[in-house]
């Protein structure tokens, strides 16, 4: 197959990367709104609990299944797609810079742009790739973010009614800082999460195609290096599962810092009151001290579980898609179809 040139390459990048995070986010924010629900629930969720009665009142959320009954009969089916439309926002740039940056950090590292040739570089480079490409895709898309953190943890009666709403709202009480409330741990995070994630993809990748090998060898040794759809979705499911269960207490940090000063009611427990975390360091004590090791642990098992699909999805829908418009750039079409293209699908995931 013709090499495309780098505009339609990054095009290709770009595109691919917004199809698949939109499909994966999607898909996977029911677990996501659960998760959120315990990471900013102040009150610990654990036996621990027991021995520090004084200082908060029993959780509203105890078990993943009651919250997700809780959501189910207070909010409705919607409840659990609350706050969809800025994670689509923002999962849709975030992914088409992640895997742009993602793709020409490789092609500058092995000194060709082909996805074959980008498997065989190093360990080490392929985590400093993903980690690169992550910080890039964070500080573009993370307003939205954060407003999704706040839709989707404000329960009834809501805060702010819309996304538009919540932008005002957040802006006129915090600044433009506000917006970006939470970005240290976010990025702190996000070194280690994304260079996990597509490092140990890679690494994945490595292992089951040197496993074809061993099984094809002397049969039919060339199919080796070619992938079946299920074991690119055992190699997502992998990397997403242990990027996040390593970085998890980083993303309950960031939550924290993010709702500081949301008003919601008081049956969902105890307020982040503003200024509440002087540092990212100093919120790690307080909730260390406040709730113990587990504090730092709220909401890790729908968050394992949203985790494993979701990378594995997005690898997937992204290695589909790639291979999908790179065939019709190969063909002639027109140049201007890929942004066209991101703009319908935008369109059928929002309306």
């Amino acid at each position: 197959m013709a090499e495309p040139s780098q505009l339609k390459r990054a095009l290709i990048d770009a595109s691919a990367g917004a199809i698949s995070g939109a499909i994966s986010r999607t898909v996977t924010s029911p677990l996501d709104v659960i998760k959120i629900r315990f990471q900013v629930q102040l009150e610990p969720t654990t036996s621990w609990a027991l021995l520090h009665k004084s200082l908060y009142k029993p959780s509203k959320y105890s078990g993943m299944f009651q919250a997700t009954k809780d959501i189910f009969r207070e909010e409705g089916l919607r409840g659990f797609w609350r706050g969809n439309v800025p994670a689509l926002l923002m999962v849709m740039p975030y992914t088409s810079i992640q895997f742009t940056v993602l793709h020409k950090f490789k092609t500058y590292m092995s000194g060709s742009s082909k996805a074959e040739d980008h498997i065989h570089l190093s360990p080490y480079l392929s985590y400093i790739s993903g980690a690169v490409a992550g910080c890039a895709a964070t500080v573009g898309s993370y307003p939205f973010d954060l407003v999704r953190t706040v839709l989707a943890s404000q329960g009834e009666p809501k805060v702010y009614s819309n996304m538009r709403s919540a932008f005002v709202g957040l802006f006129k009480a915090r600044g433009l800082r506000g917006l970006y409330a939470g970005l240290s741990p976010t990025l702190v995070e996000i070194i280690p999460y994304a260079g996990l994630q597509f490092g140990t993809y890679d690494t994945f990748k490595r292992w089951t195609m040197a496993l074809n090998h061993s099984r094809l060898f002397g049969v039919n040794a060339s199919n080796s290096d070619s992938l079946s759809s299920f074991q690119l979705f055992l190699c997502g499911l992998a990397a997403g599962t242990c990027a996040k269960a390593v970085c998890h207490p980083l993303d309950v940090i960031k939550k924290r810092f993010q709702v500081e000063g949301l008003q919601r009611d008081i049956r969902y427990g105890a307020r982040v009151e503003q200024g509440a975390y002087k540092s990212m360091y100093d919120a790690l004590l307080r909730i260390l001290q406040a709730e113990g090791w587990a504090g730092l642990y709220k909401g890790i098992v729908p968050s394992i579980i949203k985790a494993a699909p979701a990378g594995a999805v997005t690898f997937v829908a992204y290695e589909f898609s790639s291979e999908w418009l790179e065939s019709i750039f190969n063909q002639q079409t027109n140049l201007f179809f890929c942004p066209f293209f991101l703009l319908g699908v935008f369109f059928i995931f929002f309306l």
